[in-house]
């Protein structure tokens, strides 16, 4: 029941979940490899900035990113939002609920929370590797849904 529709580039072992909408109608939107799209989460671009999503990256369920950039091995927690220009670091986490503003910034290995979005310090290193097996986690389930899902009615 996703919608992906206009310039999307979907890595391997990526997947893309029950009503999610990409929606590359006004630029380019790139995902990586082994990326997860959760549940009903909105991943669109503008004419402006191209929104890209590095390898590894999890998008939870009903989160919105627009014209942003998200580094390898990220979290961006449930209905957390990533506005336009914005830049995520490497091995971050956006906390469930977030409002990433535009054009932020954000190094990696961030913990970032808050209306709006700010820096919470380091993530801690157990949290940072609890991140990193997210990615496979999924592509297992994927697999799963793939071989085992059987459509009704």
């Amino acid at each position: 029941t996703a919608v992906i529709i206009g310039d999307v580039t979907i890595g391997a072992g990526s997947s893309v979940w029950f009503g999610a909408v990409i929606r590359g109608d006004a630029g380019p939107i790139i995902i990586g490899e082994r990326v997860s799209v959760q549940d009903n989460a909105v991943i669109h671009v503008n004419d402006h900035d191209a929104t890209v999503l590095e390898d590894d990256v999890l998008v939870g369920h009903a989160a919105v990113l627009e014209g942003c950039h998200v580094g390898r091995f990220t979290m961006v927690g449930m209905r957390a939002t990533v506005l336009s220009g914005a830049h995520i670091g490497a091995e971050c986490l956006v906390a469930a609920g977030a409002v990433v503003r535009e054009q932020s910034d954000f190094p990696p290995h961030t913990l970032i929370a808050g209306v709006p979005a700010v820096a919470k310090g380091l993530l801690p290193p157990a949290l940072e590797e609890r991140i990193k097996h997210g990615p496979r986690h999924y592509q297992e389930y994927a697999q799963l849904y793939a071989t085992q899902a059987k459509v009704i009615g």
